[in-house]
């Protein structure tokens, strides 16, 4: 027999909103269906923290969901994937993904930065992606092959 213990730990926040028209902007940005008044909140600030930690990160919607991104470039699991597929040293591989990227080496160590703090989560993308890459794939050689019988 199995036995699974599910342990939750809430933290409540008593926030007061002192500048105007904050809380009206969160209680919109919660009624547009992206969650209740709590969990907008907290992903903002968890967003708005990693932000600060990390500058030239961002965080963006689409269609997997909200990702980080650099401000002006890419995902960050698309730089991680090329970093982790290029081989020689750590400055060689990050030179080579700012090349290949056309972004600046800062950028680049952006993005590795936030990968090294944050890896499951952007290993759960980089795998979430392969698994979209493989299934279009396959559909891909279906089609071929039942447009050519």
């Amino acid at each position: 027999m199995v036995i699974y213990d599910y342990t939750i730990t809430m933290t409540v926040l008593s926030i007061r909103f002192k500048r105007p028209g904050v809380y009206e902007r969160l209680k919109r940005r919660a009624a547009q269906g992206r969650g209740s008044i709590s969990a907008v909140g907290e992903r903002l600030i968890d967003e708005g923290l990693r932000m600060e930690a990390h500058p030239g990160v961002v965080f963006r919607d689409g269609p997997s969901g909200r990702r980080a991104g650099l401000a002006a470039g890419p995902d960050v699991w698309e730089i991680a994937g090329l970093l982790r597929d290029l081989r020689g040293s750590v400055e060689q591989r990050v030179g080579r993904a700012a090349a290949q990227l056309n972004l600046t080496e800062g950028q680049v160590r952006a993005a590795s930065r936030y990968y090294a703090e944050y890896s499951d989560e952007v290993n759960a993308e980089l795998a979430a992606n392969e698994e979209a890459a493989d299934h279009e794939m396959a559909m891909w050689e279906n089609e071929r092959r039942l447009l050519s019988e």
